[in-house]
């Protein structure tokens, strides 16, 4: 299971709670149209650190980088995409592999 984990800051001039509301009310309904998502996470900071890196993270879980790519190259891929773009000065995105030690 590939797991798609994008650390998203928002854009300069853009509130945390006009962030908030895009990342939890907005771009999730672009984000689950991707085709081959197995499951789709985004968690938002809490007010008061605005000093991170990131104030959000996306977490997106694939069978595999393949089918990644192919849902990324679709016309709901491309949308999702540039929704991010618009709404996000800096996205990070770290593809990793779950390995689960029970």
């Amino acid at each position: 299971m590939l797991k798609n984990f994008s650390l998203l800051k928002r854009k300069d001039g853009m509130s945390l709670d006009e962030f908030r509301r895009w990342a939890l009310e907005e771009h999730p309904d672009l984000a689950k149209k991707l085709p081959g998502l197995r499951h789709y996470h985004m968690s938002v900071l809490l007010d008061g650190q605005t000093e991170l890196p990131a104030d959000a993270v996306s977490e997106m879980w694939f069978d595999n980088i393949e089918t990644r790519a192919a849902a990324f190259a679709t016309d709901a891929g491309k949308a999702a995409a540039a929704d991010a773009i618009a709404h996000c000065s800096s996205r990070t995105h770290l593809l990793t592999e779950e390995k689960v030690f029970s």
